[in-house]
C-alpha cells in the first residue's frame, strides 16, 4: 500500500497537469498539421521519446531519421533547431550559418515560454507564436522523418520537404558529419 502525503498529493497533482498540459500541446500540433495541409497521423507511444535513441528503439527506425527538435537561445532569442538524431548541435557552426553572437541551449521554462511544450516532446509546430526554426540539412538524407508531437510520448512522420515548408525553416549545417 502507498502511503499518501500532502508531497505525493502535489506530485500527483503536478502529474495531471503536465499530462494534461501535454494533451493540450499534442492538439496543437495536430490543428498545425491539419491546416498546413498534412494528413499526419500522430503515433501515441507507450514508451517514452524524451531523446533521440528512445524515439528510434520506439520506432525502430533510424537514429538519423529522428528529427530532435531543441531549442536555442541565439542573442536572447528562441530558436528551434531540428537536428538529426545522430548530431550534436555545434554553436559555433550554428552561430556562423545564422550570422549570430551568443548561441546557448535554452532552460526548460524558456523552452516552455516560447513553445508551449516541455523538453522532451517539442514539436516543430503548434507553439502560441512563430519561433524562428533552423532544420538540419543532413535531415534530407532520410526518406521519412519523425517529429514529436508535443509531448514525450507523441511523435509523427513527415518528409523533409513538408517539415522545412510547414515551419518556414532555414536548412543550414547545424554540426560536422
Amino acid at each position: 500500500m502507498r502511503k499518501v502525503t500532502a508531497a505525493s498529493d502535489r506530485t500527483a497533482a503536478s502529474d495531471r497537469t503536465a499530462a494534461s498540459d501535454d494533451a493540450d500541446a499534442t492538439a496543437r500540433v495536430a490543428a498545425a498539421l491539419a491546416a498546413a495541409g498534412l494528413d499526419a497521423e500522430i503515433r501515441e507511444l507507450s514508451d517514452s521519446t524524451h531523446t533521440a535513441a528512445q524515439a528510434a528503439a520506439a520506432l525502430d527506425c533510424e537514429i538519423g531519421a529522428i528529427a530532435s527538435s531543441l531549442v536555442f537561445l541565439c542573442d536572447d532569442e528562441p530558436v528551434i533547431v531540428m537536428t538529426s538524431g545522430r548530431h550534436r548541435v555545434d554553436t559555433g557552426m550554428l552561430a556562423a550559418a545564422l550570422g549570430l553572437g551568443r548561441v546557448r541551449m535554452a532552460s526548460p521554462q524558456r523552452v516552455a515560454d516560447a513553445t508551449g511544450q516541455r523538453v522532451g516532446g517539442v514539436s516543430p509546430v503548434g507553439h502560441p507564436c512563430p519561433v524562428r526554426t533552423v532544420v538540419d540539412a543532413s535531415l534530407a538524407g532520410y526518406p521519412l522523418l519523425w517529429a514529436a508531437a508535443g509531448s514525450a510520448h507523441a511523435v509523427f512522420p513527415i518528409a523533409f520537404d513538408d517539415l522545412v515548408r510547414v515551419t518556414g525553416a532555414e536548412v543550414v549545417a547545424v554540426a560536422a558529419d
